[in-house]
């Protein structure tokens, strides 16, 4: 990799993507117009598809394929998701021969194998270092480390900054960073860290190509940092003990300081919102898409801290632009201030 050329790690090769930039599969939010327009500008993107069904699934899939010849992958989440219709999304994903299938939560073996079977490369998602060598001796092609700062669901305890290199040390797969990720200057720090890209959930939100819905985007952009809490409140619709990184609203005041300790079971199906028909609960894992009506207010409205520096609404083509550039700008800086010290 040189400052002058084009950004390449062996992680562009086993994608086969022209960058080293991957676009999370936030539930809901990652459709195809997103996706397609993430790997047509150089990146990987992955169709955010838990717990949707199988029909959705193909649908989007074809989405992809009408937009774009570049490959993509898809989001499941094995543990958030009935053992019967994981079933079946993954016989749609292997009908589709999709590329690439990434995986989060707890590390599934028999997911993990099922895919490899199939043809299909995978990713998996993971929060710690235990983690990380589980999902590669399962036999998953790279592990995705996601750090304590990162938005929606969030696995492990420690910051990306703490845990990469200590996950690239322990595998000898590659390693993705993720939570924190949005810039060209955090892509540089990840490679310096010892990963082989960076992979961005709130940048993408922030685009226009994403399925998010206006309200979220907006909430996204004015946000600080310090705007964002780590709780698991937002308990319906996934196994228990599973904090989220969200952006306060009234919601979340109203818990106090009581941040943590809830499970699904302890909240009333109050429903606040619908979307495309179905009912949406207070306390529920749905954040506001496009397609949803009602109290978006109150809904899960996920973002990373990185939200600080994510200041508009983009083509996700000029995100990912913007990124690349400014890491070959950052490449040229630090090579010539070791140039001056030599």
């Amino acid at each position: 990799m040189t400052a002058g050329g084009v950004l390449a790690t062996p992680l562009c090769d086993l994608l086969g993507c022209r960058y080293p930039v991957l676009q999370a599969g936030m539930g809901g939010v990652a459709r195809a117009e997103l996706v397609a327009a993430v790997a047509e500008a150089g990146g990987y993107g992955f169709l955010g598809m838990v717990r949707e069904p199988p029909k959705l699934i193909a649908e989007e899939i074809d989405g992809v394929r009408a937009r774009t010849e570049r490959p993509f992958g898809v989001n499941l989440i094995p543990a958030a998701t009935d053992p019967g219709l994981l079933t079946d999304q993954l016989a749609v994903c292997f009908e589709k021969a999709v590329p690439s299938l990434c995986f989060f939560w707890e590390v599934d073996a028999r997911a993990v194998a099922s895919a490899k079977e199939a043809g299909c490369q995978v990713l998996y998602q993971v929060g710690s270092v235990e983690e990380a060598r589980a999902a590669e001796a399962a036999g998953a092609d790279a592990v995705i480390v996601q750090g304590y700062e990162a938005g929606g669901h969030v696995r492990g305890g420690l910051t990306s900054l703490v845990l990469l290199p200590q996950v690239v040390s322990a595998v000898s797969i590659p390693v993705v960073a993720s939570g924190g990720f949005a810039s060209g200057e955090s892509l540089v720090a990840a490679l310096a860290l010892g990963a082989q890209g960076i992979h961005c959930g709130t940048a993408f939100l922030a685009t226009e190509e994403s399925f998010a819905h206006g309200y979220h985007k907006q909430r996204v952009v004015a946000a600080r940092s310090q705007d964002t809490l780590h709780t698991d409140a937002f308990a319906i619709n996934w196994p228990p003990a599973s904090p989220v990184r969200v952006i306060a609203n009234s919601l979340t005041a109203s818990l106090g300081a009581r941040l943590h300790g809830y499970r699904p079971e302890d909240f009333e199906r109050q429903v606040v919102a619908e979307d495309a028909g179905r009912p949406l609960y207070r306390f529920s894992t749905d954040s506001p898409l496009k397609s949803t009506s009602g109290d978006l207010e109150v809904l899960a409205l996920y973002a990373g801290q990185v939200c600080g520096v994510v200041d508009r609404v983009v083509p996700a083509a000029e995100r990912i632009g913007q990124i690349v550039q400014e890491a070959r700008r950052t490449l040229r800086r630090l090579a010539d201030r070791e140039g001056e010290g030599g």
